[in-house]
């Protein structure tokens, strides 16, 4: 029996396994099987994540029964595009076969794999394997004429032209040029061209979202516009803003981030320190969004007009940043929603409005929208979609999202869908600490990147856990973490008591640990005053304006600047994905490698995770994976200094003084 379809690839089996596969369904079963193909999320029901202009390593286990030779391919397409690329994919044993493509254009893609047997190549490697151990194979020659007799029948045009020439010179040549042509790789390329491809068998379409590189590799830099100001009794603006630009982008920074700036409601607006009671003169929190002035769509007017803002973002962009904004879906009181369309909200009995609660924490000044009240759906869902469409066109390509978790998941996967599918240029980051099964799922459901769980994770043991769950599926396919190192919610005990040297730590980790990260204003100033015994700032800007002079003595601005441009220099640290950790015996001190898959940019990276006292350590230079001996010569770069030296053999030895610098980064290199 031979098949001319393709067919999918799916189990012998039927709605009730206890129950016998009837003939019918033998007969109709695919011979060969395709599974375990990568990179594929949940059976295809979400989509793998990729960036566009970097390769995708497609991989799938494809065998048959017997011992014929299988033919495999990867076919891909764009979702809007009825055009299939294919490309060949190769077996490097145990029946895994491999191949790349490269998507170049954003959005949703789809991949498939093919597979038939294929009867030229079984022939070939029966005929090498006898013809060199001696065995007359004056029949397999004459078979050979007789399979390309068959692929001439099934040609025409050029193709039909070679197999005649082929035919044609084979009686004319000895035997063993007659076997040599057989096996010639152009002889193998005409068979493929007019094989017919039996049992052919094509997996199911596998989904692969395309983004731009700054769903990967970018350096967040968080402020609030309101107090770029030289008094916290004049409210800053857009304009101020432009002031900041130069530094911010001479730090390395490439995504200016700003929290909520639409209106803030004055009924319970929150005063300093989270106050109940705002007093006069009190800005109140910028996610108590809404006022009589407008809700999501509009700008609050201290900051500026509209104008105002679309200036700012072309002066960003004009110093290589752009501009994200938060997208906060919440209320508050004085929101123009609660009039015009109160049925979008939850109410109580006694006809008083649901406020946001965390129990014993109270958010009175903010209100949360219901998803699902019958007045809600769909308006509801169509007014939060115009709302981020509104701010596409105003230039904002990338949205921070405040506890998307706490919303519907499937609004979340329409929603990105719907304005990915006619802007595939922006870009959604999760500001979601919640469990991971549910982190996982934002960025399945379309969410390019995510904050994490890296803020609390101090230890060796800790760090080396997370960032090695990040590189194994299925995070390293549906999840690109965003390392943020401290947040207006979240000022980090570890910095609280660690001085300098422990923002150094944090920074280093981040940077080097993931293609993204962000800061928060005040993080490159030190500061750390907490609330006591909380990870909270005292005096939080959340609930006031904070002038700050950026050019204080003890800011760590040089040493952020010099791992931003580390980070853009070298490859290997443009992703969180390519770590390894290597063996260094001091518990204090974290040790691990960043390397592209060619080994030809390989990052060590040695961080003490003691902020106040000296580390020393031997520690193990990974010599193998650069195919070298034990003894070998290496050639090392500090990319902190620009000091280089070369490395004799494995074994080598550090000490870190965190007054100095508590951390080191060392390009590696064979010694020529």
């Amino acid at each position: 029996m031979t098949r001319n379809e393709p067919f999918e690839s799916v189990p012998m089996a039927n709605d009730h396994p206890d129950q016998a596969i009837s003939l019918s369904q033998a007969l109709l079963a695919p011979r060969i099987v395709i599974e375990d193909t990568s990179p594929v999320l949940d059976a295809g029901t979400f989509a793998a994540k990729a960036i566009s202009g970097q390769p995708v390593t497609v991989s799938s286990k494809v065998y048959s029964d017997g011992h014929d030779r299988l033919a495999v391919t990867l076919v891909w397409r764009q979702a809007h595009s009825r055009r299939w690329h294919c490309v060949p994919m190769h077996s490097p044993g145990n029946d895994l076969w491999l191949a790349e493509f490269t998507p170049v254009e954003l959005g949703l893609h789809l991949f498939s794999i093919e597979a038939w047997i294929d009867p030229f190549a079984t022939y070939c490697h029966d005929l090498e394997k006898k013809y060199h151990a001696g065995v007359e194979v004056s029949l397999e020659l004459e078979e050979g004429r007789l399979m390309l007799g068959k692929g001439l029948e099934r040609s025409d045009g050029a193709l039909r032209k070679e197999i005649q020439t082929l035919l044609d010179s084979l009686p004319t040549l000895p035997a063993d040029d007659q076997v040599a042509l057989l096996l010639d790789a152009n002889t193998a390329r005409l068979m493929s061209e007019a094989e017919h491809r039996s049992y052919l068998t094509r997996s199911t379409e596998f989904p692969l979202d395309v983004d731009r590189e700054a769903a990967l590799f970018a350096s967040w830099y968080e402020l609030f516009p309101r107090s770029i100001t030289d008094s916290p009794d004049r409210h800053g603006t857009f304009n101020d803003v432009h002031a900041r630009l130069p530094m911010i982008r001479d730090m390395g920074f490439d995504v200016l981030y700003f929290p909520p700036i639409h209106p803030i409601g004055t009924q319970y607006r929150k005063g300093r320190n989270n106050a109940l009671r705002a007093e006069t003169g009190d800005p109140g929190s910028p996610y108590a969004i809404g006022s009589h002035e407008g809700g999501h769509e509009a700008i609050h007017p201290q900051l500026g007009s509209r104008d105002d803002f679309r200036r700012l973002v072309a002066a960003a962009a004009e110093h290589g940043l752009e501009i994200a904004l938060d997208f906060a879906i919440q209320c508050s009181q004085d929101h123009p929603w609660l009039k015009e369309h109160p049925g979008w909200f939850s109410w109580r009995p006694d006809g008083t409005i649901r406020y946001a609660e965390n129990p014993p924490k109270k958010y009175q000044d903010i209100v949360n929208v219901d998803f699902y009240a019958p007045e809600a759906v769909p308006s509801l869902w169509l007014a939060l979609r115009d709302v981020v469409v509104g701010w596409v066109e105003e230039g904002v390509k990338t949205f921070r999202v405040d506890n998307p978790h706490t919303k519907p998941l499937p609004f979340w996967q329409w929603l990105i869908a719907n304005v990915r599918s006619q802007h595939p240029e922006v870009i959604f980051l999760a500001e979601a600490f919640t469990r991971p099964a549910m982190m996982a799922r934002l960025g399945k459901v379309g969410y390019a990147q995510s904050y994490t769980y890296f803020t609390w994770r101090n230890t060796k043991q800790e760090l080396r856990e997370y960032f090695e769950q990040l590189n194994q599926p299925p995070w390293s396919q549906c999840y690109r973490p965003n390392f943020f190192v401290n947040t207006p919610d979240i000022n980090p005990f570890f910095l609280h008591s660690s001085g300098r040297a422990g923002f150094l730590i944090r920074a280093a980790l981040a940077t080097m640990g993931s293609g993204l990260w962000g800061m928060y204003s005040g993080f490159e100033l030190c500061e750390s005053t907490p609330l006591p015994g909380k990870e909270e700032y005292m005096d939080s800007e959340k609930y006031e304006i904070r002038p700050r002079d950026f050019t204080q003595p003890g800011n760590i601005i040089a040493e952020i600047a010099q791992l931003n441009r580390i980070r853009r220099q070298n490859r290997a640290l443009q992703t969180h994905l390519g770590v390894a950790f290597f063996n260094c015996w001091n518990d204090n001190i974290l040790y691990f490698a960043k390397r592209t898959p060619e080994r030809d940019n390989f990052i060590l990276v040695a961080v003490s995770l003691d902020p106040h006292n000296a580390q020393e350590a031997s520690f193990e230079l990974p010599l193998w994976e650069l195919g070298l001996d034990d003894n070998a010569d290496t050639l090392g770069e500090d990319l902190m200094t620009g000091h280089r030296w070369t490395w004799h053999g494995k074994t080598q030895w550090m000490r870190i003084e965190p007054w100095h610098s508590p951390f080191g980064i060392w390009r590696i290199e064979k010694a020529h």
